[in-house]
């Protein structure tokens, strides 16, 4: 299996629900992450939210998949013990359909940029 194992994914909605309720987020044209630390250690985990204005189901499951390809080759940037949620706007679909794996790294990669940076603050 590619990407990130299943322990590492958030499902519940408690789990949302903390991140969205605790976390900080920040975000750009294609993307929102929230990023919350947990208590305890542990891997990051991921949880993706892709609503209906982004798409069809075929559309939405590819942002989705793209999303956490991004996220497992980019993983050294996601330090341990924080839960994170990606939440895809409506324009995420075209930057999947234009560009791909490469530019939903670069716009994820932008966020986690900011993420860090606030998190140094």
């Amino acid at each position: 299996m590619s990407g990130r194992a299943k322990r590492g994914r958030l499902t519940r909605s408690a789990d949302f629900e903390r991140v969205y309720r605790q976390g900080r987020s920040h975000g750009n044209r294609y993307f929102v992450l929230y990023a919350f630390p947990r208590s305890g250690e542990g891997e990051a985990r991921l949880g993706v939210s892709v609503s209906r204005k982004v798409g069809g189901a075929v559309d939405r499951n590819r942002v989705k998949r793209l999303l956490r390809e991004a996220v497992a080759q980019a993983d050294p940037g996601l330090p341990d013990g924080v839960d994170v949620v990606v939440v895809a706007r409506p324009d995420a679909r075209e930057l999947a359909e234009r560009e791909g794996l490469a530019g939903v790294q670069g716009a994820l990669a932008e966020l986690l940029e900011k993420a860090a940076a606030a998190a140094k603050r």
